[in-house]
């Protein structure tokens, strides 16, 4: 955390003295806040910096960013917001950090599904809420979210925690598509299938179907990609080993995606430079990069999927708008809570 508040502190002074002597923050620079992690995003910026020249200064907070920049008020030297989840993009627009912005380049490169209809949020690349199956126990290669409550699963499910955005996001899919009526019968049904209480992170689930804990597992696509290259824990790359991916209702609709996303925040002192940059993140050639240093799907057209990811298999995603599920997100929390999703099953 050092690092990050000297981070912090170098931002402010050149706020501060760019403020005093009634400059612009800086020519050549732009200034991004980032919910992810600096390593996963520092070829993005490298590859920026040298196709443009501009300097990019990245302030990493794993908590409080829109608190932050609210705190910081006029004189916030945040440029760019990047983020994982359509939760904390929704909370970003909502606690009033974001300014909308209308691109053409922009526009034309990221599908309307995965942008804020207002302009206030982009989606960059998706990950899929998929189903992580056991090669030796599971002989389906096909499977719905609808099926997860169908008995026949009984006592195989493992899942995180059920408030978990990941999971609500996926829940707040189901009331969108199915109603909350259905959602509440369908997620008592899944209650009923879990082998345990909800626990542990997305890779946990792989590291309970390699030792036979259970056979399904609800996680992200890009958890995978991530244990499966772990070469300081390879005993990760065993728990990847022992998973297929099943990706839910590709016969339909499609599987469930989240995105990692970008916005302009709203009082941007180097508006100019910031835009350039979103320009760049929406570029096939950003996307490609990002997506492959990830292990997430690139949204643009011609944005390349990385060798590893597309071993996973083909997803066909639900192109439901992320602004329409967001909206659902309060719906499915309470529903998690009134059947007592995180309690597991009764016996």
């Amino acid at each position: 955390m050092k690092n990050h508040h000297l981070t912090f502190c170098a931002l402010s002074a050149v706020s501060m003295l760019a403020l005093s002597s009634g400059a612009a923050l800086a020519d050549g620079e732009v200034n991004i806040y980032s919910y992810r992690q600096p390593e996963l995003i520092q070829p993005l910026m490298d590859a920026f910096t040298k196709d443009t020249g501009i300097k990019t200064n990245v302030l990493f907070l794993d908590k409080g960013l829109v608190e932050r920049i609210s705190a910081e008020g006029a004189n916030s030297p945040a440029d760019v917001i990047l983020t994982i989840d359509i939760a904390r993009l929704m909370e970003a627009k909502d606690g009033g950090v974001t300014q909308a912005l209308d691109d053409a380049d922009i526009n034309g490169q990221i599908p309307a599904q995965f942008r804020d209809p207002e302009g206030n949020w982009f989606g960059l690349t998706t990950r899929g809420r998929v189903i992580y199956a056991s090669k030796e126990r599971v002989s389906e290669d096909a499977i719905t979210y609808e099926e997860l409550a169908d008995p026949k699963w009984k006592g195989r499910i493992c899942m995180r925690d059920a408030q978990h955005s990941y999971n609500i996001g996926l829940f707040a899919s189901m009331v969108a598509h199915h109603g909350a009526e259905y959602t509440e019968t369908w997620l008592a049904g899944l209650k009923q299938n879990l082998v345990k209480k909800p626990d542990g992170n997305d890779r946990a689930q792989a590291k309970a179907i390699f030792s036979g804990e259970c056979d399904l597992g609800l996680a992200n696509t890009y958890y995978l990609g991530l244990m499966m290259t772990n070469e300081k824990e390879p005993e990760e790359k065993e728990w990847a080993g022992a998973v297929k991916v099943l990706f839910p209702n590709s016969g339909d609709r499609g599987t469930h995606v989240n995105i990692s996303g970008m916005a302009l925040a709203k009082n941007a002192p180097n508006k100019d430079n910031a835009v350039k940059l979103m320009e760049f993140l929406a570029s096939d050639e950003a996307q490609t990069i990002y997506a492959e240093q990830v292990y997430e799907y690139p949204v643009g057209p011609n944005a390349k999927v990385s060798e590893t990811v597309a071993g996973f298999g083909t997803i066909k995603a639900d192109t439901l708008a992320l602004a329409d599920i967001a909206a659902n997100r309060k719906t499915a929390s309470e529903l998690v809570d009134k059947v007592g999703l995180n309690d597991g099953p009764t016996q």
